[in-house]
């Protein structure tokens, strides 16, 4: 019997969040929210980047281990029409990455298990320029997608380091330039609009800085290193 009573109870709940959604008679939170021409927010999230190697040999792939990083950042937004708005979101991504070479690369050469791993800090300054392109809102909810591009300034590049990969210094280019692809939806609470979304982030320059050395083992065989990330926000408007 406690089952049944599960089951229909979930049943009814089920029933409850269908009517709340999709009910053409419920009460429309916020019902001017969208129509201000500028509009101001701000975002929490988190981030996965990871990094898509081209290289001039056919040697095994340098591994990437990702890990989920911290974003934090403003929004401001345009409003071009009912179902179009230009966006701006500068904002803070930290993250961290490590590259894992297999032993082929060092053929040859004396090394030990520290030479095999490097580890990739990066903290961007990251603006993007978004167009959003939303559906039209049903009772509470707007489902949208956005696309546009970015730049980035990474502050934990090295770029200026003299030092390399010979004594353990991982150097990537400070300025990354990211196309962003992304989808989510507006959700119309009582006192403000909440919008979880998810973009995908690919850089479109190459971030590697080489070796002093050009046959180095890090970065001899690496034609071009270009980021590309999950980033999964949560806005506040």
């Amino acid at each position: 019997m406690r089952k049944i009573f599960l089951f229909l109870s979930f049943l009814c709940l089920v029933q409850n969040a269908s009517a709340q959604l999709f009910d053409k008679e419920k009460i429309q939170n916020n019902q001017n929210l969208d129509k201000d021409f500028l509009s101001w927010g701000y975002y929490l999230g988190v981030n996965s980047y990871d990094f898509n190697f081209d290289y001039t040999e056919n040697l095994k792939d340098i591994q990437v281990e990702k890990s989920v990083g911290f974003s934090v950042g403003l929004i401001g937004n345009l409003r071009i029409s009912d179902h179009f708005d230009l966006r701006l979101e500068p904002g803070l991504f930290i993250t961290k990455r490590f590259l894992h070479y297999d032993p082929s690369y060092f053929s040859g050469m004396e090394f030990n298990d520290a030479d095999l791993i490097r580890e990739v800090r990066s903290t961007y300054i990251h603006v993007p320029l978004l167009l959003k392109m939303s559906t039209k809102r049903v009772n509470n909810i707007k489902p949208f997608i956005v696309a546009g591009l970015s730049t980035a300034l990474n502050l934990s590049s090295n770029q200026d380091n003299p030092d390399d990969n010979s004594i353990g210094e991982f150097r990537a280019r400070k300025s990354v330039l990211f196309y962003e692809l992304g989808f989510g939806i507006d959700l119309y609470l009582f006192w403000f609009k909440f919008t979880p979304a998810v973009r995908g982030i690919f850089a479109l320059n190459d971030e590697l800085i080489r070796d002093n050395n050009p046959n180095s083992p890090w970065t001899g065989n690496v034609e071009s290193m270009k980021s590309r990330g999950l980033f999964i926000s949560f806005t506040f408007q």
